[in-house]
């Protein structure tokens, strides 16, 4: 099973490139950052775990600029966006850096894809009804991947259009990087279903991870792929142990990502504390 680091990429805490490095050496396979571009001050919309919102999610770095640093950095180790927020993205503008990524990595990109779970967020940069955030998602993945393979693409939908154009570079991964969806609900797994390379559940999203598995592989099923195609990186938010590890190992998970928590110190102690199950576990 591979391994891979989730820190909170916070501006307050270590470089992106030295913790990329930090990891490498350590024997994870990939390092991964999430995005928000920013928060509404409103707050109008409720964390979807509850409480207050921690301080972290309007203080991340940009999820692009910071892998690049991490990529000039390393020579092995993936680099993943876990996820970005692609509906608040100009669709032209985001396949360029999509691909001038993968590129400047050397095809080391992992394009994680989520509609994230801020209403106001979405609403202050996108005219898209919250109601069809994942119609509006398949439509930017379909263009994304038009864009990266083809020379010249023009596009017509419901949520994306663009007249013909020529965007370059093309990824170095062809026909381009594997897109995983980031979801735990019912509406996500069709999605991911339906077009996704991968699937990133997070663990503290099901009350038992074996029963949002095996309707994850119905959905699979039920869309005609084989569920055994799609590798699932999950997110582990709740502490890790190597009971936990086997479990998901034994359920098919191809990544296990560990999410650490934010601050500089407490990131040290527990890179530290669960280098152990890096060693067993990571191949």
């Amino acid at each position: 099973m591979k391994i891979g680091l989730a820190p909170t990429n916070s501006d307050y805490g270590p470089a992106t490139a030295d913790m990329a490095v930090e990891a490498e050496q350590r024997g994870y396979d990939s390092l991964w950052v999430g995005e928000h571009s920013h928060i509404p001050a409103s707050r109008e919309t409720i964390h979807p775990d509850g409480g207050d919102l921690p301080q972290l999610y309007w203080h991340m770095r940009d999820p692009f600029v910071s892998l690049a640093t991490a990529a000039a950095a390393t020579s092995k180790i993936k680099l993943a966006m876990g996820v970005c927020l692609v509906l608040e993205h100009e669709i032209l503008d985001l396949a360029k850096s999509v691909a001038t990524l993968d590129e400047v990595s050397d095809g080391r990109l992992l394009f994680g894809v989520g509609v994230g779970w801020n209403r106001e967020e979405l609403a202050n940069v996108s005219n898209v009804p919250w109601a069809q955030r994942y119609n509006a998602m398949r439509e930017t993945v379909a263009a994304l991947r038009l864009l990266w393979a083809e020379h010249e693409v023009g596009y017509s939908g419901e949520f994306v259009n663009f007249a013909p154009s020529w965007v370059y570079p093309k990824p170095t991964q062809k026909p381009g990087p594997p897109v995983l969806v980031g979801c735990r609900g019912r509406i996500g797994m069709r999605h991911v279903a339906e077009y996704a390379d991968g699937w990133c559940p997070l663990d503290v999203g099901f009350r038992d991870v074996r029963v949002g598995f095996e309707r994850f592989r119905t959905a699979v099923e039920a869309a005609g792929r084989d569920p055994d195609a799609i590798p699932i990186s999950m997110y582990c938010y709740a502490s890790p142990d190597a009971e936990k590890l086997e479990l998901y190992r034994d359920l098919g998970v191809e990544r296990v990502v560990l999410a650490a928590p934010d601050g500089a110190d407490r990131l040290a102690r527990y890179v530290d504390r669960n280098q152990h199950l890096v060693d067993a576990f990571a191949n």
